[in-house]
């Protein structure tokens, strides 16, 4: 399919779950796909001719390829003003214009609660709790909300 897509995933070691399902479901594999690792250095800010190590994962033919964005701990930690910084210094192999229109897949596990005895009750409402009041990827990192969509599966405890 043509376009950008960009999935935030902690490594290059393992697919996105939103890639799996992406490709699994709906039969869609982007032109370009991006995974974006995050981490925060512990450095106020990072020069943007530090903060980006790109691997085109060994496939020149698959168009998928990782990037890993280093922010310092008082910069805003926004994707696409990354990524779109990331072509300004001749790191990603793109045309920055392309951002514009590019989709986002968020992976993101959704906890039901089975009669597993896998935790004690007390444990289990407090995981379920602490779980849904974890912070929303797509704003933490500053993505489009109308180009934005969340994929994943259920997580049983």
């Amino acid at each position: 399919m043509p376009g950008i897509a960009i999935f935030p995933h902690p490594n290059k070691l393992t697919t996105p779950l939103a890639l799996r399902a992406n490709v699994k479901h709906n039969h869609v594999l982007h032109e370009h796909v991006i995974i974006v690792g995050v981490s925060t250095a512990q450095v106020p800010h990072v020069p943007a001719a530090d903060a980006f190590d790109y691997d085109p994962l060994g496939y020149a033919d698959d168009g998928i390829e990782f990037l890993h964005i280093t922010f310092g701990f008082s910069d805003d930690p926004d994707i696409p003003r990354a990524l779109r910084a990331a072509v300004r210094e001749g790191v990603l192999p793109l045309d920055s214009a392309n951002f514009k229109a590019a989709s986002y897949f968020i992976s993101r596990g959704a906890i039901r609660i089975t009669r597993k005895d896998s935790m004690v009750p007390w444990r289990r409402s407090l995981f379920v709790a602490l779980a849904h009041n974890a912070a929303n990827p797509a704003a933490r990192f500053g993505l489009p909300a109308l180009r934005t969509v969340t994929m994943g599966s259920d997580v049983e405890i």
